[in-house]
């Protein structure tokens, strides 16, 4: 078993054993081959997800020589997907690959409950009618399905899932969970074990600058009626008072004193967007809460209690200036009030599980561990229905795209998509797809996009002429570079779905490669 881990050493640093794990026991179904779904695909199997099949019911054409890497001119009139299949399985052959020579639009109108045997379903190059319909199944399965789309300079990218929860969401800044506002018993006691107006100049220098905020931050309350400093003025004194208790000019543990003083004015207790998931109705759990639910639900009496209106300790403290000796003691400090932690919350969560007629053991320890230290961290993302978006919008939202200078060509782009899908499904091609008739579908496909907005109820709304020029120039044509990038984006949205790691992006992703932007609209 020691060669798969080797193989994936890299990645394993970013999301870890439980991470490749999820990732090799997951089956993703890819519709349609073409140049998007075999860039999306690609990234996937080097990855090393578990199994892949690739539906897709073309044969190879010329025209797709000069598009995907994943056919050569031996595959011209072959089955689409057995090609892309064979070449994707030569990257990796730890994943099990199979492909179903079917067009997707058959198997979503004749065999919906094919799609509810996979974790995930990644749909490439469905026009608006194929979207709906699949997003109403995979709604159904409970399957997670994601949306991408190549089209001439633009991209399309869109999660499709009811609900999404996220315990390591791992942002890129946070701030470490010090207590420093709000020093529990042991602290306090440890705090007080130390004297900062020592004489002994190697201990000065050496005091961790955890304790030397604690005690000033005591001692500044003291003398201010309980309250910590709050206005700029009063931070900047507080920033003084540490100065002013320095020996000499290069005290490190002093100096860091002074930059991490920002983690002492934080407000205590739970942010707002923790709080949102507190007060969630899903908090009220039942047999058929996930485990997610069950632990927030535990959380929620956990911080209303014990707590005192705080989340589990993480029980991690970053590096600092320090004797050894105090660091260590620091840190037990620290891990002894998590592990405390830890334990109450724990029980909480058996007892929830007995309440609702679970298993209580159906919840293992290094699950809960993992929450109790993610806690003030956790994501939950919610989707749309594609139907929903598409018929009635966020009306705000959409006007306001539609006349902001910075939204414009997005938004410009979102419309025309659609308006292209309309199109092919009045007139059986998409604008611009035939030579010779241009001006035509030009003016065809503007009518259609007008018609398009006062369905959406911005009428009057104009979309620049010059947009809709490109939209008939690109005759639905798929680009690599194009479809590279979007497969790009697909891909990492993917493992961070089945990983359950990052938080996944919100709203419908629009890449516009005429100026190289990305944007999401949240319609």
């Amino acid at each position: 078993m020691a060669e798969p881990k080797v193989k994936y050493d890299r990645q394993l640093r970013i999301w870890g054993e439980q991470g490749q794990a999820a990732l090799e026991k997951a089956s993703i179904c890819l519709l349609n081959c073409g140049p998007t779904g075999s860039e999306t695909l690609k990234n996937l199997v080097l990855g090393g997800v578990g199994s892949i099949t690739v539906v897709d019911g073309s044969k190879v054409e010329v025209g797709d020589l000069g598009n995907n890497f994943m056919v050569d001119e031996a595959s011209v009139g072959q089955s689409k997907a057995k090609c892309v299949c064979a070449f994707l399985q030569e990257l990796n052959d730890a994943v099990k690959a199979k492909f179903i020579e079917e067009h997707p639009e058959e198997l979503i109108e004749t065999n919906p409950s094919f799609f509810s045997q996979f974790t995930l379903v990644i749909a490439t190059q469905l026009v608006e009618d194929s979207m709906v319909k699949l997003d109403r199944i995979c709604r159904e399965a409970n399957i997670i399905l994601l949306f991408a789309r190549s089209y001439g300079l633009m991209g399309l990218v869109r999660i499709s899932v009811k609900e999404h929860t996220v315990i390591e969401s791992k942002p890129d800044h946070f701030l470490d969970d010090l207590r420093l506002n709000n020093p529990w018993p042991e602290l306090r006691r440890f705090a007080e074990t130390i004297d900062l107006n020592t004489t002994d100049a190697v201990v000065h220098k050496h005091t961790p600058y955890i304790i030397i905020l604690v005690k000033l931050a005591e001692e500044w309350a003291n003398a201010h009626g309980g309250n910590l400093p709050s206005t700029r003025e009063e931070k900047r004194q507080f920033k003084d008072l540490i100065k002013s208790k320095m020996i000499t000019a290069d005290e490190e543990n002093y100096k860091e004193a002074v930059e991490a003083s920002y983690k002492l004015f934080s407000p205590q207790g739970t942010g707002p967007n923790l709080q949102k998931i507190i007060d969630d109705s899903c908090t009220e759990v039942d047999s058929s809460s996930s485990d997610f639910w069950v632990m927030v639900a535990a959380l929620k009496e956990f911080i209303a209690n014990e707590g005192g209106g705080e989340t589990p300790l993480e029980g991690s403290i970053p590096d600092m200036t320090s004797s050894t000796e105090l660091y260590i003691n620091l840190q037990k400090t620290y891990q002894a009030k998590a592990e405390a932690d830890f334990l109450v919350m724990e029980q909480k969560v058996r007892n929830l599980l007995k309440k609702i007629g679970r298993d209580p053991a159906s919840i293992s320890k290094a699950n809960i561990k993992s929450f109790c230290k993610n806690a003030r961290k956790l994501a939950v993302c919610r989707y749309r229905l594609i139907e929903d978006e598409f018929t009635s919008p966020v009306q705000p939202e959409l006007q306001k795209y539609l006349t902001d200078e910075d939204y414009g060509t997005a938004v410009g782009l979102y419309i025309l998509l659609r308006a292209a899908d309309r199109f092919a499904a009045n007139y059986n091609k998409f604008p611009g797809q035939f030579d010779g008739e241009m001006d035509e579908d030009i003016s065809r496909l503007k009518i259609t996009a007008v018609g398009l907005l006062n369905d959406l109820g911005c009428n009057g709304s104009a979309l620049s002429e010059d947009l809709i020029n490109e939209m008939c120039r690109y005759g639905a044509s798929e680009l690599h570079a194009v479809a590279a990038f979007v497969g790009g984006v697909a891909s990492q949205e993917v493992i961070k779905l089945i990983t359950r790691q990052f938080i996944p992006m919100s709203g419908t992703f629009i890449f516009n490669g005429i100026d190289h932007k990305s944007q999401l609209l949240l319609l």
